[in-house]
């Protein structure tokens, strides 16, 4: 019975070959460093604008809700009692509720009508008519806010349009200043922002739309399915991303709603259309509270982190 051979030692690299060996490592280490150097050097801008314009308000805005200040004279620390103040103030309560109230219109109408349009737009995209309807349910969301809160509260004024087209077909009974009353002005505003959002929903949901495999509609097809079957079971799961991003923008658009409400109401009547952005604005610049404007324009910044960061989980699904 004869051993095994010994095995062979490690051949180890002297004299020239370690030094050149040795040498290559710290040039590939000095060109990884100048590569990330480099990296940082363009990175650099955005992150210092990000930092001074973002990070550094955020930071003073939870500082000022620490404290009683009215902008100009000196600050007193009160702890969190502005916070309190914001949780307990039935005013500033009723601004959330009333975005809440929003997402309704600004979120959940604008993308399902762009869902039935994208598909119907889809069905014809070879014609004519598929570019101009792209077009003009697009064109809303290039039109600046302040503009289409002006050119709403024009037609929903007791002469606007829409009293003159109710009017028209019978319904004269029904106008009203759709703006200027208790019941119906956050609804108004709420269809002026749904209005806004269907562009930028649509185009999101036709661009998901072009990814699908048209291999799947013919499946569909053979299976027996019609449209509504083929749209729940093939479109819909195909355009999931995209739903989930038109969701999570426009729900921000909705608790962070501003320009809109400023222009068509100012909050009113009364505080039927008050929102979180404009209660801050007032907060800040007519009653001279730094600090429960700062104190509520952080919780709405977590009143948003915790709506959208479930919404994105929740409808992303396995992919997030």
């Amino acid at each position: 019975m004869t051993s095994a051979p010994p095995a062979a030692a490690p051949v180890v690299a002297t004299g020239a070959a370690a030094l050149d060996d040795a040498g290559l490592r710290k040039r590939r280490r000095r060109r990884h460093v100048r590569a990330s150097v480099a990296a940082y050097l363009l990175v650099l801008p955005a992150a210092a604008f990000y930092i001074f314009f973002v990070l550094r308000p955020i930071t003073l805005s939870a500082q000022y809700s620490f404290y009683d200040w009215n902008g100009i004279g000196p600050a007193t620390w009160v702890g969190f009692a502005n916070y309190v103040e914001v949780f307990s103030n039935p005013k500033l309560i009723g601004a959330i509720l009333n975005a809440f109230e929003l997402i309704i219109y600004f979120s959940l109408i604008p993308v399902a009508i762009a869902l039935v349009a994208a598909n119907m737009i889809r069905a014809i995209a070879a014609s004519r008519l598929a570019g101009v309807a792209r077009t003009v349910l697009f064109l809303p969301q290039v039109i600046p806010l302040v503009a289409a809160g002006i050119m709403w509260s024009w037609q929903l004024s007791t002469n606007g349009l829409v009293n003159q087209l109710l009017g028209l077909i019978g319904l004269g009974g029904v106008t009203k200043a759709w703006l200027g009353d208790f019941s119906t002005a956050l609804p108004a505003v709420g269809v002026i922002g749904a209005w806004v959002q269907v562009g930028l929903c649509l185009v999101l949901i036709l661009a998901g739309m072009t990814k699908v495999d048209p291999a799947l509609y013919e499946a569909a097809r053979l299976d027996g399915a019609g449209p509504v079957r083929e749209f729940f079971s093939v479109t819909l799961p195909g355009v999931r991303q995209e739903v989930a991003v038109c969701v999570t923008v426009t729900v921000i658009a909705a608790l962070a709603s501003f320009d809109i409400v400023y222009i068509a109401t100012q909050g009113g009547p009364g505080d039927s259309t008050l929102v979180p952005g404009l209660q801050i604005f007032y907060l800040a610049f007519y009653e001279r509270e730094i600090g429960t404007a700062s104190a509520f324009a952080l919780v709405l910044m977590a009143l948003v982190l915790l709506i959208v960061l479930p919404l994105q989980r929740i409808l992303r699904g396995k992919e997030s």
